[in-house]
């Protein structure tokens, strides 16, 4: 898909920009034509030499580089670029992006481009959690900027935690989803979707809980992938530790009640509800006032009582009012007879779209950056992915999304 397209990929000032020639090399293996950009910060950590040598075509970095403009060059290249990318995009360049300045090259061709841009931010984790990043960014996602990244994980401040840039490969997969798309990148473009993410926790007492081993990342990749979509996105998370993606709605909950509570006070205003969050089954009969203490625990039996099934409960709700909006998916982490217990939950749940997931695999469970999941209709014969990054696990239920909204709007249209 990348054969014969013209990217221009601009590298801004970071210590992950010394990705950007394994970047450089990745886009020109898959063939495709690319013009780097530097800003005067990315000079210092890698030369135009090197990038010059891998993309077979000069650098440019100067807005006022008389030979380039004496043919208006940041003009030029805007113009010739199918895809603009941003690869580190820096929080002071995405701040620059957010307000439409040009002070350099980079932003000005920004500014000049009809090309899609697509940014992978890179930076320290307190800086990517700072709320004026968090709010640039969302502005720039709500113009139909795409975004892809950051990881999380040691980043080269010493910091843990969000910032590090994705690896090159994720970001020539976005690359390719973005320009296969085409105008269907925006292709839910203002759809209300409500996102259900993370694991609940159930008091035992003040200090304890019953809880499981969700992440939340799944559901927060889901959020990520439709709101850059253009949905309009209400993400209802459980106790994470996870930056709320740029352009999101975040309503924070701790139980299974909290959840269901902010789900069905939403759910009317809905055309696809997606409950990618583990909900605890159980939660404690009573939980007392003060900490048990240890040695009144000695052979402790708590009594569970069962916590309400909010998926079940939308699909009787749209049941009760004949309707079929709005569209159910659901997920089923298994460990054992995974497509069995997956059908099964289908039809009892009343869902259009399940997702199945044998959660004891170690590249498909809880808390790793990729998954290998079943897709159950009842319309149509189980779609087995293969391994993907939960982003682009993400873009293949939200593709089967679109295509239940449109077969909605059809039928719709059929009986008026």
């Amino acid at each position: 898909m990348l054969r014969g397209r013209r990217i221009c990929l601009g590298i801004s000032g970071g210590i992950a920009a010394y990705k950007g020639a394994e970047l450089v090399r990745a886009f020109v293996k898959e063939g495709a034509t690319v013009q780097v950009v530097l800003t005067r910060a990315a000079e210092h950590f890698v030369t135009k030499l090197t990038l010059q040598t891998l993309s077979g075509r000069p650098v440019a970095s100067e807005l006022f580089d008389l030979d380039a403009e004496s043919q208006i060059g940041h003009i030029r290249v805007a113009d010739e670029a199918e895809l603009l990318v941003v690869a580190p995009a820096t929080a002071d360049l995405i701040a620059r992006l957010a307000h439409g300045l040009a002070d350099d090259l980079l932003a000005t061709i920004a500014l000049a481009t009809k090309a899609p841009l697509l940014l992978a931010p890179a930076m320290n984790v307190n800086m990517w959690q700072h709320p004026q990043t968090q709010a640039n960014l969302s502005h720039l996602v709500r113009r139909g900027v795409h975004t892809v990244g950051p990881d999380a994980g040691e980043l080269a401040c010493g910091w843990v935690g969000a910032g590090r840039m994705i690896e090159p490969p994720e970001i020539v997969e976005a690359a390719r989803r973005i320009l296969s798309r085409d105008d269907a990148a925006r292709d839910l473009a203002g759809v209300p979707v409500l996102i259900t993410a993370g694991p609940t926790h159930e008091a035992v007492d003040p200090v304890r809980y019953l809880g499981n081993r969700s992440s939340g990342k799944m559901g927060f990749a889901l959020a990520r992938r439709a709101a850059a979509r253009g949905a309009q996105v209400t993400l209802v998370a459980g106790p994470v530790a996870l930056p709320t993606p740029p352009g999101v709605e975040r309503v924070d909950v701790t139980s299974a009640r909290e959840m269901r509570d902010a789900v069905l006070l939403r759910e009317p205003d809905m055309r696809c509800i997606v409950k990618a969050a583990a909900v605890a089954d159980f939660r404690p009969a009573a939980v007392p006032a003060e900490k048990i203490k240890k040695g009144d625990a000695e052979g402790m039996t708590l009594q569970l009582l069962r916590n309400p099934d909010i998926l079940a409960e939308l699909g009787a709700r749209r049941r009760e009012r004949g309707g079929s909006t709005p569209i159910l998916v659901g997920f089923a982490a298994e460990t054992s007879d995974v497509e069995r217990e997956a059908a099964a939950k289908l039809a009892k749940k009343g869902c259009d779209l399940l997702v199945a997931n044998d959660v004891s695999q170690p590249d498909a469970g809880f808390s790793v950056d990729t998954n290998r999941v079943i897709l159950f209709a009842t319309d149509r014969a189980p779609e087995r992915l293969p391994l993907l990054s939960k982003d682009q696990t993400a873009d293949r239920i939200l593709d089967r999304v679109v295509e239940l909204l449109a077969a909605r709007a059809a039928a719709t249209t059929a009986r008026t």
